[in-house]
């Protein structure tokens, strides 16, 4: 099914955007990877290129930049060719209490999160309508299903990415381009290790809820469900489960959340 695509895959230089790389190289993709920090990626290329011989091609940008999105898009269509799939996975994680966030927090937290997400499917949505298909895969978080404790940006730059992918899913249908939606659990990555420098208390009882996973099992998941083509993409039953009784028993999760957050609550300023 990958063989021989031509795969865009932001955040493409750590976690899982660099897992994927590696899984999707093996199976014979032709790969761009987008990251703003350069040196890491051609860390990436370097590391892939010397075991696999299918073309990997490098392309720092800040995906919250349209216009910088756009041009690195067209470079990729000129050099590659028109792609195949899409793989949204840039992505930033803050925490705190809602009150110690500032607008800035938001702001960059929504403009790479949503925006950079929407922004990639805005530049290669002209190369799948010219081609008369594509796929699209937008890696969001359980966080994008529920409220979490210390998670206001982020949850709600998830539960954007949740909206704007169910109206992709049903508006592009028809035009022959497939979506996807990933809710992983938190598992092991460079933004995970930095907010568990300084996380609050409540969020880290909070974390312990749902198995931690690796990067490596989220790729596996993700690669799966695309095969599967599976619009909600969830790894393990015990996220499956968190899932649906968000959507069937709201009021139970809300107060499972609660009882457990009771027990380390120190709120701010505490």
């Amino acid at each position: 099914m990958f063989d021989e695509k031509k795969i865009i895959i932001t955040g493409g230089s750590s976690g899982v955007g660099k897992v994927l790389a590696r899984r999707l190289s093996e199976k014979g993709a032709q790969l761009a990877l987008i990251a703003r920090d350069k040196e890491k990626l051609l860390s990436v290329q370097n590391m892939l290129s010397s075991t696999e011989k299918q073309a990997i091609d490098v392309y720092p940008c800040d995906v919250s930049d349209s216009a910088a999105v756009e041009k690195i898009f067209a470079k990729i269509a000129e050099k590659s060719g028109a792609p195949d799939i899409l793989i949204n996975s840039a992505g930033i994680l803050r925490e705190g209490y809602f009150e110690s966030q500032g607008l800035k927090t938001f702001r960059e937290v929504m403009d790479i999160n949503f925006f950079g997400t929407l922004h990639c499917i805005q530049s290669v949505l002209p190369y799948f309508k010219a081609g008369g298909r594509g796929r699209i895969v937008n890696i969001c978080s359980v966080a994008g299903l529920m409220g979490v404790f210390g998670y206001s940006a982020y949850c709600a730059s998830k539960h954007a990415v949740t909206g704007l992918t169910a109206t992709l899913r049903a508006e592009l249908k028809h035009q022959n381009i497939t979506l996807h939606i990933v809710y992983p659990p938190e598992f092991d990555s460079p933004m995970v290790d930095e907010i568990n420098t300084y996380r609050s208390e409540e969020n880290r009882h909070l974390a312990k809820t749902l198995p931690k996973l690796s990067a490596d099992q989220v790729a596996d998941a993700i690669l799966r469900g695309i095969q599967k083509n599976q619009y909600e993409i969830v790894h393990r039953l015990v996220t499956l489960m968190a899932s649906r009784f968000e959507k069937i028993v709201p009021s139970l999760v809300r107060a499972v959340a609660d009882f457990q957050i009771r027990r380390v609550y120190k709120g701010p300023g505490k």
